[in-house]
């Protein structure tokens, strides 16, 4: 009797109890290479130059890639034929894609940033609704850092599928600014003050000139457009930093800012003797 239970604790080692082994090796092993491929992958690029945005969504592809193939030799091992596992596989994946078209969707688009790039990490742009600095590009969304540093991600859907403004693409931008003076002021001298404000500011460039020209009759100013080119990084100090100088400029130089008013006129009639 216990020979014969002897006997089937064997057998069912040998037909069971090896292969599990060798597919929890196959697993651990194959895992461990993933890894080691995926790191490699990665240190190369990095070696090439390759934009850091690129070099994650690659690793993580690769090693997703490399795991799907662990696993089937894992089970091979235990004796399951991949074939029809694939094909098992294969028609799962395609009920799962039906009901998750969305997410199938974000992958697509997540394919579509990397290869056609209209951004990359460190890029402030507008996209899919909102805006801030790009922080990574994953598979199905991408994080970007709000202006008060807030965490936001957007699906990556929604970034392909909206126009995408790149405010850091360029490596410089236009000032654009609306400067309203009195009727009563001397235009001349408004701009000559405006020139000399734009001159006396090293971050405003040269070539291109800034453009000061009257703009608008406003119903209660004359406006000027003022136009200076500055590198994309200095836009927001200089921004800031010219209406103020222009407001304390034009009070030291008796040059009016007109606010919007009426002029009432009150006419009395007389009665008839």
């Amino acid at each position: 009797m216990d020979s014969i239970s002897t006997d089937k604790l064997v057998e069912l080692l040998q037909n069971y109890g090896l292969p599990l082994v060798w597919a929890i090796i196959v697993f651990i092993v194959g895992r461990i290479v993933a890894r080691i491929i995926t790191n490699i992958v990665g240190k190369m690029m990095h070696r090439s130059n390759i934009d850091e945005t690129l070099i994650k969504f690659a690793k993580t592809f690769v090693y997703v890639a490399l795991m799907i193939f662990v696993i089937l030799a894992a089970l091979g091992k235990l004796g399951i034929e991949t074939t029809s596992f694939a094909a098992i596989l294969a028609a799962a994946g395609l009920a799962i894609g039906l009901s998750l078209q969305g997410t199938l969707g974000n992958f697509a688009a997540g394919f579509m940033l990397i290869l056609f790039r209209p951004f990359k990490v460190g890029d402030f742009v507008e996209a899919g609704g909102v805006s801030g600095v790009i922080e990574e590009i994953q598979i199905f969304s991408t994080k970007m850092r709000s202006g008060d540093n807030k965490e936001i991600t957007v699906p990556n859907g929604q970034v392909v599928g909206s126009t995408i403004t790149n405010y850091s693409a360029k490596e410089t931008r236009r000032v654009d600014l609306v400067i309203g003076v009195g009727y009563g002021d001397d235009l001349k001298k408004v701009r000559t003050v405006l020139e000399d404000i734009l001159n006396n500011d090293e971050r405003v460039l040269k070539d291109p000139a800034p453009t000061i020209g009257v703009s608008e009759l406003a119903d209660s100013s004359v406006n000027f457009v003022v136009r200076p080119w500055v590198k994309s990084a200095d836009y927001w100090p200089v921004l800031f930093d010219t209406q103020e100088t222009v407001k304390l400029r034009f009070d030291a130089e008796g040059i009016s800012i007109p606010y919007p008013q009426q002029d009432l006129h009150i006419i009395k009639e007389e009665s008839a003797a």
